[in-house]
């Protein structure tokens, strides 16, 4: 039997799609939105630069699109969907999942396991 991960690109997807309908309310502004859900921290926004702190274990899944993000200590996996995404992270340990295209993702430290499930996506450690 194999294994699925329990964040979905269809999730990712919906929840890229999604945030336009989220920025109608208060916290609208420069530095996206930002969802902490027990140790899951998710972030979505287009076209802002920001910086996420993963703590020491947090799993984090990004949406949106242009968007410009450091991330830092160390998260348990990454999930990232939306496109035109440029991402620098400080360490991953587990899983980086990149769902959409055109992102682009470097990370620091770790060993995760990568998957690519996008189109024209650059992963690299570095």
């Amino acid at each position: 039997m194999a294994h699925h991960s329990h964040r979905s690109p269809a999730l990712l997807a919906g929840l890229a799609l999604a945030l336009p309908l989220a920025g109608c309310g208060p916290d609208r502004g420069s530095q996206g939105m930002q969802v902490d859900v027990a140790n899951t921290v998710n972030y979505g926004s287009f076209g802002t630069t920001a910086e996420i702190d993963c703590g020491q274990g947090k799993a984090l899944n990004v949406g949106g699109s242009n968007n410009t993000l450091t991330i830092t200590g160390t998260c348990t996996s990454i999930s990232v969907g939306g496109a035109d995404n440029t991402i620098t992270i400080e360490r991953v340990d587990g899983e980086l999942s990149v769902v959409g295209f055109n992102n682009t993702v470097k990370y620091n430290a770790g060993e995760p396991t990568v998957n690519d499930h996008g189109s024209a996506n650059r992963i690299s450690q570095g």
